[in-house]
């Protein structure tokens, strides 16, 4: 863990973090999220009255990326320069991985992290009345660029080992 936290000031107070000295650089983050949706459910996602869920999470998920500044109390606004958000269904559920870029003098991790869980939670919007048991889960980053830290990319998880 490197330092120490850095939304606080020398009271111990909440704050925002003055990014005025930092250099404007190209920034990115990929962030991660899943949607646990019964195979029944996912079957029924092409007929949804509501419309595609998936295109309506796609483009809840790149609103949200502009809006993360809002949002989150100490998070700078940002002006975002690309936001893709992609929808993949797989066997258990819907995969989301949300892609920022900025050039700024801050990250664009939190706008990442918003866009997929944002575009989460609309899936589940759009499908809860099929079943209130769906789950959110796995919000994370993938990897962010840019930046006084340097990069950081989430080493690979290991599959789980199969029972004999």
């Amino acid at each position: 863990m490197k330092g120490k936290l850095s939304h606080y000031d020398a009271k111990g107070r909440a704050s925002m973090v003055d990014v005025s000295e930092k250099n404007v650089t190209k920034r990115t983050a990929t962030a991660h999220a899943f949607v646990k949706i019964r195979p029944s459910v996912l079957a029924k996602l092409p007929e949804n009255p509501k419309g595609d869920p998936l295109e309506v999470a796609r483009i809840a998920g790149i609103l949200a990326a502009k809006k993360a500044g809002e949002l989150i109390p100490m998070c700078h606004p940002l002006p975002i320069s690309h936001a893709v958000v992609e929808l993949t269904v797989v066997a258990q559920g819907v995969r989301i991985v949300a892609t920022v870029s900025t050039a700024g003098q801050t990250g664009v991790e939190m706008e990442a992290l918003t866009a997929a869980g944002v575009a989460a939670l609309t899936v589940y919007d759009m499908t809860k009345a099929l079943d209130k048991s769906i789950e959110i889960q796995d919000l994370y980053l993938l990897e962010k660029t840019g930046g006084k830290s340097g990069d950081f990319r989430r080493a690979p998880k290991s599959k789980p080992r199969q029972p004999r």
